[in-house]
């Protein structure tokens, strides 16, 4: 007759059997991503003449083969006022002549531009009144004159309905601003960027009982155009990524994006209920990657990637996804795409990073930085994109600098 096994032996035993098995069925981490180093050179922005102060690079693009850069100048005192530069190669610049038209506009900050063939816009602001609110404004450019700030009135950007005036894109349908109002998603549209014209409390764009919304960036679609931003559902506490299509920029197609990795979306019915994701997120920055619209943002796990082959319409997936959430707001301030590649700009709450995908947004490596950015309000991280290099524009609250470098490979 076999001896009884002591029970403490047993319990070791059932113990290592568990433990082989959870090794078995637990999946491996998947490596870190490897970074690339891109050969970035530093470029020198001349500072325009005028009183002294240090640069204020706040954002970049590149259209038509000719590079920008906007911001401002900030003096010993405080003081700012508005610059823009601009080069044929990205690495020979010179400072653009400015025109401001009005008290607030001889001290705004650039912080978003865009171009198309033949010209260039931007958007500035400067807090100031009794409020403190952003005095925000629009410039424009031809080439062979000065910067020109638009004369507006003043709701059209400010006023007791004023929200957000965000980004700023250029198609051939014209020029389109996104932002938000007091009723939710606005835009302003212009055939010249001569003069906007806003487009809030527009049905589907704007709020309604499905909740609040807001829109982030936008892109040109033809002669139409594609905006994304979010929706905060009436009495809900997860935001649910947005996007909308428009021919003219005056009616709009709403469709909700999935937060989970895999899932799809279509439009949503007017009245009725947004389509329900798990963990929320937002649709920040939108690109045409090889001529599909591509979207990211941050959702609960990271950073999420949505395409959509259908034009923007419908049929929008997420696609892929890399980083994580930080300690603070997590965000996407920058999106470009160029040479088949997409190159973001993300801040996870500590620090403003780069990221490359060259496979359409599923898989992504890191990008080594010049020079270290904090994710702070005063701090800013910018690119620009074009078939023959990579801009990066730099603020870390005590200096500015900008590099360039060759389209970098993602497949070293």
């Amino acid at each position: 007759m076999p001896l009884p096994r002591p029970r403490s032996v047993l319990i070791v035993a059932a113990g290592v059997a568990v433990l082989l098995a959870a090794c078995r069925s637990a999946p491996e981490e998947p490596p870190a991503p490897v970074p690339v180093r891109p050969a970035w050179r530093a470029v020198e922005l001349p500072l325009p003449p005028g009183p002294a102060g240090r640069p204020l690079l706040r954002d970049a693009a590149h259209c038509a083969g000719r590079w920008y850069a906007v911001g401002g100048l900030v003096d010993p005192a405080g003081e700012t006022r508005p610059a823009a530069w601009s080069s044929p190669d990205g690495v020979t610049w010179a400072a653009l002549p400015m025109r401001p038209q009005t008290f607030y506009g001889r001290q705004h900050v650039l912080y978003a531009v865009a171009c198309r063939d033949g010209g260039m816009a931007a958007l500035g602001a400067k807090t100031g009144g009794v409020h403190g609110n952003p005095r925000t404004g629009s410039w424009v450019w031809r080439p062979g004159g000065p910067v020109r700030e638009v004369p507006a009135a003043f709701e059209l950007f400010g006023g007791p309905r004023a929200v957000s005036a965000s980004r700023l894109a250029a198609g051939p349908g014209g020029w389109l601003i996104a932002g938000a109002r007091t009723d939710g998603a606005a835009v302003w549209t212009s055939p010249d960027a001569g003069g906007f014209v806003v487009r809030e409390g527009v049905a589907e764009l704007a709020g309604d009982a499905r909740g609040r919304t807001a829109a982030s960036d936008a892109v040109a679609l033809g002669s139409g155009w594609l905006v994304v931003g979010s929706l905060l559902p009436a009495g809900g506490t997860a935001l649910t990524p947005l996007a909308w299509s428009s021919a003219d920029g005056r009616s709009w197609r709403r469709v909700a994006l999935p937060a989970e990795a895999g899932g799809s979306a279509q439009p949503t019915e007017a009245g009725g209920s947004a389509q329900p994701t798990d963990g929320g997120g937002v649709a920040e920055r939108v690109v045409l990657c090889d001529g599909a619209p591509t979207a990211v943002g941050p959702v609960r796990d990271g950073f999420a990637v949505w395409r959509s082959p259908t034009g923007g319409s419908g049929g929008w997936r997420r696609v892929g996804g890399f980083g994580a959430v930080g300690p603070g707001v997590s965000s996407v301030t920058g999106l470009v795409a160029a040479g088949g590649r997409l190159v973001a700009v993300t801040g996870d709450g500590a620090d403003r990073r780069l990221w490359i995908s060259g496979d359409g947004g599923v898989s992504w490596r890191p990008v080594i930085v010049p020079t270290p950015v904090p994710a702070r309000g005063d701090a800013a991280l910018a690119v620009a994109a074009g078939a023959d290099g990579l801009l990066a524009v730099a603020d870390d609250g005590k200096a500015s600098r900008a590099w360039w470098t060759a389209l970098p490979s993602v497949d070293e």
